[in-house]
């Protein structure tokens, strides 16, 4: 099953699938737009070896989320802008909400690949004060800034602090933390117990209903 939509890089914000729904599973599906193709709305989400495509804020929402075996896909943007791969929007430290990617690849699309050097590309920013994100054991090229994440706007502190932004155990030449944002809300994760606390099983308890499901998934690192 694919979404696809076709507003095109000139309308702005337009979502491909919207999911609200607690306990979801998208399994090989193509989620496919520009500006804010997937909205993960809140609740418990699993999304396994699923495409998913855009440009700016591409994956947004305050879900706790696990994308697995997934390919994140870096479109080329309008001119003058910049690719920015996840929006979370966590507004409240208490929340257990989140967005994991967990071996998975985040790889510059086919008409991005030829002006790669063109456009800068992140992995996320901060919608909101206490935005939560971790990438694990996840390929990504070089379309990737050396900086990695970015502000919500251009020069702006907001949530730098707050926000937690971690990396842990990546790989491929965008991978690198050495030039990362040095923000106190950047985390080079060097232990695996704190990387647990993203997973499959940790953040969405998905050991609990995914197994009903008969979708695959790894519950742990």
């Amino acid at each position: 099953m694919t979404f696809i939509n076709t507003a095109g890089p000139l309308r702005g914000q337009a979502v491909s699938v919207r999911s609200s729904s607690d306990l979801s599973v998208f399994y090989r599906v193509g989620i496919h737009g520009f500006q804010d193709t997937l909205y993960i709305h809140s609740q418990r989400q699993f999304f396994r070896e699923c495409y998913i495509s855009g440009t700016i804020d591409f994956i947004f929402g305050n879900a706790a989320v696990v994308f697995q075996n997934c390919m994140i896909l870096v479109r080329r943007p309008l001119r003058g802008q910049a690719n920015v791969i996840t929006a979370q929007g966590r507004g409240d430290p208490f929340q257990n909400t989140g967005i994991t990617i967990h071996s998975s690849r985040i790889i510059a699309a086919s008409d991005l690949r030829p002006v790669i050097r063109a456009y800068k590309t992140y992995l996320g920013r901060p919608w909101q004060a206490y935005s939560r994100v971790t990438i694990m054991k996840t390929y990504i090229d070089n379309s990737i800034s050396p900086l990695g994440w970015s502000p919500w706007l251009r020069g702006s502190n907001f949530a730098l602090n707050t926000v937690f932004y971690g990396e842990y155990k990546n790989f491929g030449p965008g991978s690198s933390t050495r030039w990362r944002v040095r923000w106190k809300g950047f985390h080079a994760i060097t232990s695996a117990s704190v990387a647990s606390r993203f997973t499959v099983g940790s953040l969405i308890a998905g050991g609990s209903w995914l197994p009903s499901t008969g979708v695959p998934f790894k519950t742990g690192l």
